[in-house]
Protein backbone atom coordinates (compact mmCIF):
# COMPACT_ATOMS: atom_id res chain seq x y z
CA UNK A 1 0.00 0.00 0.00
CA UNK A 2 1.43 3.35 -1.01
CA UNK A 3 -1.20 6.07 -0.53
CA UNK A 4 -4.49 6.45 1.31
CA UNK A 5 -7.17 8.91 0.22
CA UNK A 6 -8.83 10.68 3.11
CA UNK A 7 -12.27 12.16 2.58
CA UNK A 8 -13.31 14.71 5.19
CA UNK A 9 -14.88 18.03 5.92
CA UNK A 10 -13.54 21.26 4.49
CA UNK A 11 -14.68 22.84 7.75
CA UNK A 12 -13.51 21.83 11.23
CA UNK A 13 -16.98 20.97 12.54
CA UNK A 14 -17.92 21.75 16.12
CA UNK A 15 -16.54 18.67 17.89
CA UNK A 16 -12.82 19.18 18.68
CA UNK A 17 -12.35 15.39 18.60
CA UNK A 18 -12.81 15.50 14.82
CA UNK A 19 -9.89 17.87 14.28
CA UNK A 20 -7.74 15.83 16.66
CA UNK A 21 -8.64 12.61 14.80
CA UNK A 22 -7.65 14.29 11.52
CA UNK A 23 -4.29 15.29 12.97
CA UNK A 24 -3.70 11.82 14.39
CA UNK A 25 -4.61 10.19 11.08
CA UNK A 26 -2.21 12.41 9.14
CA UNK A 27 0.63 11.69 11.57
CA UNK A 28 -0.17 7.97 11.60
CA UNK A 29 -0.08 7.72 7.81
CA UNK A 30 3.30 9.48 7.71
CA UNK A 31 4.69 7.30 10.52
CA UNK A 32 3.69 4.19 8.56
CA UNK A 33 5.31 5.50 5.38
CA UNK A 34 1.96 5.89 3.64
CA UNK A 35 1.26 8.86 1.41
CA UNK A 36 -1.89 10.91 1.88
CA UNK A 37 -4.24 11.93 -0.93
CA UNK A 38 -6.62 14.76 -0.01
CA UNK A 39 -8.98 17.17 -1.68
CA UNK A 40 -6.15 19.73 -1.77
CA UNK A 41 -7.70 22.32 0.53
CA UNK A 42 -5.99 24.24 3.30
CA UNK A 43 -9.11 24.54 5.46
CA UNK A 44 -11.06 22.42 7.90
CA UNK A 45 -10.31 18.77 8.60
CA UNK A 46 -8.79 18.55 5.12
CA UNK A 47 -6.13 21.10 6.08
CA UNK A 48 -5.59 19.51 9.51
CA UNK A 49 -4.90 16.01 8.15
CA UNK A 50 -2.55 17.42 5.49
CA UNK A 51 -0.69 19.66 7.95
CA UNK A 52 -0.14 16.76 10.36
CA UNK A 53 1.12 14.42 7.64
CA UNK A 54 3.49 17.09 6.31
CA UNK A 55 4.76 17.94 9.83
CA UNK A 56 5.57 14.24 10.31
CA UNK A 57 7.52 14.12 7.05
CA UNK A 58 4.83 12.45 4.95
CA UNK A 59 3.95 12.82 1.29
CA UNK A 60 0.68 14.68 0.64
CA UNK A 61 -0.93 14.83 -2.79
CA UNK A 62 -3.89 17.17 -3.13
CA UNK A 63 -6.48 17.07 -5.91
CA UNK A 64 -8.50 20.25 -6.23
CA UNK A 65 -10.83 21.81 -8.81
CA UNK A 66 -9.58 24.99 -10.52
CA UNK A 67 -12.53 26.96 -9.11
CA UNK A 68 -11.32 26.32 -5.55
CA UNK A 69 -7.75 27.25 -6.46
CA UNK A 70 -9.07 30.53 -7.87
CA UNK A 71 -10.85 31.15 -4.55
CA UNK A 72 -7.46 30.71 -2.80
CA UNK A 73 -8.52 27.57 -0.91
CA UNK A 74 -5.65 25.36 -2.12
CA UNK A 75 -3.12 24.21 0.46
CA UNK A 76 0.18 25.97 -0.37
CA UNK A 77 2.57 23.43 1.14
CA UNK A 78 1.60 20.07 -0.34
CA UNK A 79 4.11 17.70 -1.86
CA UNK A 80 2.09 17.83 -5.07
CA UNK A 81 -1.09 19.62 -6.11
CA UNK A 82 -3.15 18.27 -9.00
CA UNK A 83 -5.60 20.82 -10.42
CA UNK A 84 -8.67 19.42 -12.19
CA UNK A 85 -11.73 20.89 -13.85
CA UNK A 86 -14.55 19.52 -11.69
CA UNK A 87 -15.49 17.69 -8.53
CA UNK A 88 -16.20 14.55 -10.59
CA UNK A 89 -12.66 14.71 -11.98
CA UNK A 90 -11.35 15.22 -8.44
CA UNK A 91 -12.99 12.02 -7.21
CA UNK A 92 -11.70 10.01 -10.17
CA UNK A 93 -8.16 11.32 -9.72
CA UNK A 94 -8.21 10.65 -5.97
CA UNK A 95 -9.29 7.06 -6.61
CA UNK A 96 -6.59 6.56 -9.25
CA UNK A 97 -3.89 7.89 -6.91
CA UNK A 98 -4.93 5.79 -3.89
CA UNK A 99 -4.58 2.25 -2.59
CA UNK A 100 -7.30 2.63 0.05
CA UNK A 101 -9.85 5.12 1.36
CA UNK A 102 -10.72 6.48 4.81
CA UNK A 103 -13.54 8.87 5.66
CA UNK A 104 -13.26 11.18 8.62
CA UNK A 105 -16.33 13.16 9.67
CA UNK A 106 -17.62 15.55 7.04
CA UNK A 107 -20.71 16.75 5.26
CA UNK A 108 -22.43 16.13 1.95
CA UNK A 109 -19.21 16.17 -0.08
CA UNK A 110 -17.62 13.59 2.21
CA UNK A 111 -20.71 11.40 2.00
CA UNK A 112 -20.65 11.70 -1.80
CA UNK A 113 -16.99 10.67 -1.95
CA UNK A 114 -17.29 7.67 0.35
CA UNK A 115 -20.55 6.54 -1.27
CA UNK A 116 -18.93 6.59 -4.69
CA UNK A 117 -15.95 4.44 -3.70
CA UNK A 118 -18.29 1.99 -1.94
CA UNK A 119 -20.51 1.86 -5.02
CA UNK A 120 -17.53 1.30 -7.31
CA UNK A 121 -16.32 -1.53 -5.05
CA UNK A 122 -19.75 -3.15 -5.17
CA UNK A 123 -19.62 -3.02 -8.99
CA UNK A 124 -16.10 -4.44 -9.07
CA UNK A 125 -14.58 -1.23 -10.45
CA UNK A 126 -11.89 -1.28 -7.75
CA UNK A 127 -10.74 -3.78 -5.15
CA UNK A 128 -9.26 -1.47 -2.52
CA UNK A 129 -10.23 -1.22 1.16
CA UNK A 130 -12.52 1.45 2.55
CA UNK A 131 -12.74 2.56 6.16
CA UNK A 132 -14.79 4.90 8.30
CA UNK A 133 -12.94 6.61 11.15
CA UNK A 134 -15.87 6.62 13.55
CA UNK A 135 -14.97 9.48 15.88
CA UNK A 136 -17.56 9.78 18.64
CA UNK A 137 -20.01 7.54 16.77
CA UNK A 138 -20.18 9.95 13.82
CA UNK A 139 -20.86 7.24 11.23
CA UNK A 140 -23.39 5.20 13.22
CA UNK A 141 -26.47 6.50 11.38
CA UNK A 142 -24.89 5.67 8.02
CA UNK A 143 -23.96 2.21 9.28
CA UNK A 144 -27.55 1.68 10.43
CA UNK A 145 -28.78 2.62 6.97
CA UNK A 146 -26.27 0.22 5.39
CA UNK A 147 -27.52 -2.56 7.68
CA UNK A 148 -31.09 -1.79 6.59
CA UNK A 149 -29.94 -1.87 2.96
CA UNK A 150 -28.54 -5.37 3.54
CA UNK A 151 -31.81 -6.48 5.16
CA UNK A 152 -33.77 -5.04 2.23
CA UNK A 153 -31.51 -6.71 -0.34
CA UNK A 154 -29.82 -3.62 -1.80
CA UNK A 155 -26.34 -4.21 -0.42
CA UNK A 156 -24.73 -7.64 -0.12
CA UNK A 157 -23.60 -8.73 3.35
CA UNK A 158 -20.07 -9.21 1.97
CA UNK A 159 -19.90 -5.60 0.80
CA UNK A 160 -21.27 -4.26 4.09
CA UNK A 161 -18.79 -6.39 6.03
CA UNK A 162 -15.90 -5.19 3.87
CA UNK A 163 -16.21 -1.64 5.27
CA UNK A 164 -13.65 -1.26 8.05
CA UNK A 165 -15.05 0.77 10.93
CA UNK A 166 -13.09 1.91 13.97
CA UNK A 167 -12.41 4.97 16.11
CA UNK A 168 -8.69 4.11 15.84
CA UNK A 169 -6.67 4.90 12.70
CA UNK A 170 -4.11 2.20 13.44
CA UNK A 171 -6.86 -0.43 13.66
CA UNK A 172 -8.21 0.62 10.26
CA UNK A 173 -4.77 0.53 8.66
CA UNK A 174 -4.02 -2.86 10.25
CA UNK A 175 -7.26 -4.21 8.77
CA UNK A 176 -6.34 -2.72 5.37
CA UNK A 177 -3.11 -4.77 5.41
CA UNK A 178 -5.11 -8.02 5.40
CA UNK A 179 -8.05 -6.82 3.29
CA UNK A 180 -9.62 -9.29 0.88
CA UNK A 181 -12.04 -7.70 -1.61
CA UNK A 182 -15.51 -9.25 -1.74
CA UNK A 183 -15.68 -9.09 -5.56
CA UNK A 184 -18.51 -7.49 -7.45
CA UNK A 185 -22.08 -8.04 -6.35
CA UNK A 186 -23.01 -9.89 -9.52
CA UNK A 187 -20.54 -12.71 -8.83
CA UNK A 188 -22.47 -13.93 -5.81
CA UNK A 189 -26.07 -13.02 -6.61
CA UNK A 190 -28.48 -14.83 -8.87
CA UNK A 191 -29.65 -12.82 -11.86
CA UNK A 192 -33.33 -12.14 -12.28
Amino acid sequence: MGRIAVFCGATPGVDPRHREAARQLGATLAARGLGLVTGGGRVGLMGAVADAALAAGGEVVGVIPRRLVDRELAHPGLTRLVVVGSLAERKSAMVELSDGFIALPGGIGTLDEIAEVLSWAQLGLHDRPTGLLDVGGYWQLLLGWLDLSVTEGYVTPAHRDAIVVSADADAILDAFASFRPPGDRWESEPRA
